[in-house]
């Protein structure tokens, strides 16, 4: 018998290249290397390469926030009693001692006043959960303005927006569960738009609420879906998120040696892992030091949740302040027919709350069917470049902050000494005529901006030399641009208006053009037409004016 057959038949010791393990803790990695395959993905991932830029550390800043939520919350979960049962307080507050109140307030006293570090831990969890939504609409808006959402990474852009709403609607739940008069404001809110949903409003709400409002069930409910539902949800979409960014590797701007098939930057091991630990924890510092020094959400001030009060100053957290603006700029219209009533001024805003999210979360699929482009791509746009597209980025914006002020119209009123029905009349006419302008302004800055980079790959940068002539004219002299510098300016692609096919084929049947393919024309137009970019200077144009007349 053979060598090679002994060992296949486990008569002998099976040939190996790799050298005897030089320890116990190396013999142990080699014995879970080869049960789970640590080393060979180790190996083919720890070198890989992320390009340096600073805006990519806001999507660090979201997963550094998260883990924060995470830790901070399963210490809180220790401690605090998701009951609605009713108790007499007698803790260190004595403001409230006596006092009735659910054991879900009670709880959250004790962790505030009798729990070591109880009261930091829940300003950590409360404004890591501020500057994670804050962190993921700034990172979105930073993926839509570059075009990162193009082909091949059209679902994580999907994931990337479930993450958001589910992030708000996790705070929304989450700083509704102490139960004290504000946060019972919110949930009494939320009564009121479940109710105005047509034919089974009455019923969902007594499902949720276990009965008439406020009932016995709501905090239960909303801690179960608060610690366990959205968090498990989001851990999972936050991976895949994670996994595809690896898979179809970073994108990256515009620069010298930079092409869609490469990535210039450093090696995940050791200098990116280094700066991200070290950004971690400076994350953590910062998020510490506002929770120790702003205090949010005191729910000791307010007091515990009655039904027959309502709290003053009554705002969400500023992620949900523009649901709140939409109640309340709308009138309060309603409808009664065969014994029903149609509260329009609820049911209304409730239909254009998701519009609203919605709205930004399809763009890039509606961008994709007007260009019809299907390449890869991996090299960011510049947003001056895309004017239309940072137009409609920055209306959506404006049209937030406008419902966001709309969500506060009474604050404004009272600190500023304003007419509140002349702050509501301003916004319900801002919502529909602020976006539009500030469409037209971001398209028409852009613009300019393409012009600024049209001349200055032409004609140089202005070097403030005054030179004069020997006929006697003073001219400034300009100073080419580096190689690298043109190629940032001239590398975005620009794409060509869409036409209509041709009115007969070659056999000279007449073309069926239907309505989709003369709207995606018009649109393309608008897009891509004399309107909507700046033609980028040619090859032949820079070798013209440089040859010519040199740079002055």
């Amino acid at each position: 018998m053979s060598a090679a057959s002994s060992a296949a038949s486990g008569g002998g010791k099976p040939s190996s290249s790799r050298a005897k393990p030089a320890n116990k803790a190396e013999a142990a990695a080699d014995w879970a290397d080869g049960r789970l395959g640590i080393y060979s993905l180790a190996k083919s991932n720890m070198r890989k390469i992320f390009p340096d830029h600073w805006s990519f550390m806001l999507g660090e800043i979201c997963l550094y926030t998260f883990i924060i939520i995470i830790l901070t919350g399963v210490y809180l979960t220790l401690f605090f009693k998701p009951s609605m049962g009713e108790v007499v307080y007698h803790g260190s507050y004595a403001p409230l001692n006596g006092i009735r109140m659910s054991e879900a307030y009670a709880s959250t006293l004790d962790i505030s006043f009798d729990v070591r570090g109880g009261l930091l831990i829940r300003q950590i969890h409360h404004w890591a959960a501020i500057l994670f939504v804050a962190a993921m609409l700034v990172h979105m808006m930073r993926v839509f303005f570059t075009g990162a959402f193009r082909k091949p990474r059209e679902i994580n852009w999907i994931f990337g927006a479930l993450l958001l709403i589910l992030g708000m609607f996790d705070g929304f739940m989450g700083y509704s569960l102490p139960d004290d008069l504000l946060s019972g404001t919110g949930i009494r809110f939320m009564e009121g738009a479940v109710l105005a949903v047509p034919l089974v409003g009455t019923y969902l709400s007594m499902f949720l609420y276990g009965g008439e409002f406020p009932g016995h069930d709501i905090i239960p409910r909303l801690y179960t879906v608060h610690v366990l539902l959205i968090p498990g949800i989001m851990l999972g979409l936050l991976v895949g998120h994670l996994i595809l960014v690896v898979y179809h590797k970073h994108t990256q701007f515009a620069g010298a040696g930079r092409t869609e098939k490469n990535v210039v930057g450093m090696p995940l091991m050791p200098v990116y892992m280094a700066k991200a630990g070290g950004f971690f924890f400076l994350v953590f510092g910062v998020t510490a030091v506002i929770s120790a020094i702003a205090t949010v959400n005191p729910v000791w001030s307010v007091g515990p949740y009655r039904p027959d009060q309502v709290s003053t100053d009554a705002q969400p957290d500023w992620y949900m302040g523009f649901s709140e603006g939409l109640i309340r700029l709308m009138p309060g219209w309603e409808i009664r027919a065969w014994g029903h009533t149609l509260n329009l001024g609820v049911f209304i805003p409730l239909m254009i709350f998701p519009l609203v999210l919605v709205a930004i979360w399809v763009y890039p699929f509606i961008e994709a069917w007007i260009t019809g482009d299907k390449r890869e791509h991996h090299i960011l746009d510049r947003p001056r470049n895309a004017p239309v597209r940072t137009g409609f980025g920055a209306a959506w914006i404006s049209l937030y902050l406008v419902l966001l002020i709309a969500g506060g119209n009474d604050l404004f009123a009272t600190h500023f000494h304003l007419s509140i029905n002349a702050i509501t009349w301003t916004m319900r006419i801002g919502f529909f005529v602020i976006p539009v302008l500030t469409f037209m302004v971001t398209k028409r800055i852009c613009m300019g901006l393409q012009r600024r980079d049209r001349d200055k790959v032409l004609h140089g940068r202005e070097s403030g030399i005054i030179k004069r002539l020997p006929h006697g004219e003073f001219i400034e002299v300009h100073q080419p641009l580096s190689p690298a510098q043109l190629h940032k300016l001239t590398a975005h692609d620009q794409l060509k208006p869409a036409e209509l096919p041709a009115a007969v084929d070659e056999n000279g049947v007449a073309r069926k053009v239907t309505l989709s393919q003369k709207l995606r024309t018009k649109i393309s137009r608008g897009y891509f037409g004399e309107d909507g970019q700046i033609p980028k200077p040619t090859a032949e144009e820079y070798k013209e004016i440089t040859s010519g007349h040199g740079h002055h």
